[in-house]
């Protein structure tokens, strides 16, 4: 490849145009070479020689012969690239994609954003990991059959579509799983319903569709794709609780006292009609006072005073909770806003009040399953996070804000640590809350048998606890959607604990590997719109340190990357001023150096 070194320092690769696009299964996997070594992919016979670097078809010159190829190889200075292995169609890189030497083993970086194709970075992030990334005929020949069939409903279902079911959701969601209406009671309780999505209707188990969710076992969101666990005929349509449409569901009802306890419940099949699909920003600003009312609630008499009942209750049921020793945990979770391949920006989301009421519902539902499904002496496939292995750098890290935390893992110490942390210092609570949930470590799914001791769920205080209100998007909720439902007829479980506990390990798995592709696929459009800003230097929080390294997050634009030069004595919650020094678009690295100006301890 043509390389010329710049007088910037910069590696520059000279008379590279775009390649225009290769088909799906033209794999380049058979000259994929470690990135430390120069991996040229020559097809003789093409109109052209295309090389693959970083994922991009980038050269289009005419190389047919062994002296236009000789001369091309010897021009110029080399960096060393690696051929990969790519699916779709793909854009050719621009003739500015830079090099820069240092960093992470010659990393790339592209000031020609707009030939970046983010959809083929995202579908190479869920290959890599085993994802599935399309649908198989097979698949979409049942869609189409079961589109056209009505699904039956008999006399056990309840028919509850007087109600005033709302969906509370995000701005852009389309795959609704839950609907919920709250009923005073006469003495003052509060009943509540929460109908979940009856997927398994229209997804019998071992169907195409269903092997197709249980190899991915969730959906996965990434800025400019997403990947739904089902077809959107379905997901969006079909099993979704879409306003105004009669749909079928699983209702979880409970009845919650004035002091936010639990008393009675149970599950049985419904038929219901959304009365209003609504959205979490809106709705929290309208709640706190700060914006108006949406007009999907004005458009339904007593919407406004069942979504104000529903919010007192949620209330109830948070404080409840904390009280219990649930954890308060606030992170940043950036949103990356594209548009037709551009990324337009990156702002910060945190939880507001109407995510917060959903939230407290769907514990509490997820809560009643798992014991409905013990008093049927079914198995329940739980959803735990394990008492911490790393309880003692939580202890540490309370001590470096100066609290005395026990030296045995207590859910309520933590909690009041965490509270107190959020009032005294609010701006630096979501790295704290961070550090705090790597350490507690991942939630995984395990198999609970019936009369078996509970492992529990440590950051929400609770020991029965069971993923069963997304359906639409998580395999497990269709597992434990199929346990009820049988459950629920007198019908045998439909699972054997053999295949349950496989299942478990399947979902717990590729749950971890959907987290890593969106976390990539995040990352990489996060890299693409800092291009312009290498060089510029920013304040900064420390978010993970550790022998492996530490990481930082600079502010504006809410952003994460490595710290590769100056860790020494930095620790989390540490400010301090960095330098951008270096991207990877494709990998979304980013790299930064320690610089001069403040840096401390915060609240030691």
């Amino acid at each position: 490849m043509d390389i010329q070194k710049s007088g910037s320092g910069n590696w520059i690769p000279r008379d590279l145009k775009p390649a225009g696009q290769f088909r799906t299964g033209e794999s380049q996997a058979e000259n994929s070479v470690q990135a430390d070594k120069l991996s040229l992919n020559e097809k003789t016979g093409d109109t052209q020689t295309p090389v693959y670097f970083r994922g991009y078809q980038v050269e289009g010159r005419h190389v047919h012969n062994k002296h236009d190829r000789e001369r091309w190889r010897d021009n110029g200075e080399r960096v060393h690239i690696s051929a990969t292995s790519i699916g779709g169609h793909m854009s050719g890189v621009a003739a500015d994609m830079a090099v820069r030497k240092g960093g992470r083993n010659h990393e790339y970086c592209n000031n020609g954003s707009q030939n970046i194709d983010l959809k083929v970075i995202a579908d190479n992030a869920l290959l890599q990991r085993n994802l599935l990334i399309d649908f198989s005929d097979e698949v979409m020949r049942e869609v189409e059959k079961v589109s056209k069939t009505p699904p039956v409903i008999d006399s056990s279902i309840r028919d509850m579509r007087n109600l005033l079911w709302c969906s509370v959701d995000n701005d852009d969601s389309k795959d609704l799983d839950q609907l919920s209406v709250a009923e005073k009671l006469p003495d003052g309780d509060t009943k509540i319903y929460v109908a979940i999505a009856d997927v398994d209707a229209l997804v019998p188990k071992g169907s195409a569709i269903d092997k197709h969710a249980q190899q991915n076992t969730t959906s996965v969101y990434t800025p400019e794709k997403i990947y739904p666990m089902l077809p959107t005929r379905l997901s969006t349509d079909l099993t979704s609780l879409n306003e105004n449409e009669d749909r079928l569901a699983l209702v979880i009802e409970y009845v919650v006292g004035s002091d936010g306890l639990i008393k009675e419940s149970d599950v049985y099949r419904g038929q219901v009609k959304n009365r209003a699909k609504l959205a979490y920003n809106a709705v929290s600003a309208w709640l706190d006072g700060k914006g108006s009312m949406p007009e999907a609630i004005g458009r339904v008499p007593g919407m406004e005073e069942q979504l104000r009942m529903q919010d007192e209750v949620a209330q109830k049921l948070k404080e409840r909770r904390h009280e219990n020793g649930s954890l308060t945990i606030e992170t940043i979770n950036p949103q990356v806003k594209v548009l037709d391949g551009g990324v337009l920006n990156v702002v910060p989301d945190s939880q507001n009040r109407a995510q917060e009421m959903i939230e407290d519902f769907m514990v509490a539902a997820n809560g009643v399953t798992a014991r409905y499904l013990a008093r049927h002496d079914f198995p329940t496939l739980m959803r735990v996070v394990k008492t911490p292995q790393k309880w003692d750098r939580i202890v540490q890290l309370a001590a470096q804000k100066g609290t005395k935390l026990p030296s045995r893992p207590d859910s309520a110490a933590l909690e009041k640590f965490l509270i107190r942390q959020k009032e005294k210092d609010p701006a630096h609570f979501p790295d704290i809350s961070l550090s705090v949930v790597k350490l507690m470590g991942r939630g995984e799914y395990v198999v609970q048998e019936p009369g078996a001791d509970a492992v529990g769920h440590f950051g929400l205080a609770v020991k029965d606890y069971a993923h069963s209100t997304a359906p639409n998007r998580r395999y497990p909720d269709l597992i434990t959607q199929r346990l009820l439902k049988a459950a629920i007829e007198g019908r045998p479980c439909p699972y054997g604990t053999g295949s349950l506990e496989s299942l478990a390990e399947q979902c717990t798995e590729q749950e971890k590997n959907a987290d890593k592709a969106e976390r990539q696929a995040n990352k990489s459009a996060v890299a693409l719109m800092l291009m312009d800003k290498i060089g510029q230097t920013f304040d900064a929080i420390v978010t993970g340190a550790s022998p492996k390294g530490v990481w930082v997050r600079i502010l504006n634009p809410p952003a994460e990357g490595s710290l590769v030069q100056g860790q020494k004595g930095l620790d989390v919650g540490d400010d301090v001023r960095v330098t951008l020094t270096n991207l990877n678009v494709e990998k979304g690295f980013i790299d930064f150096v320690r610089a001069g100006g403040k840096h401390g301890r915060h609240g030691r």
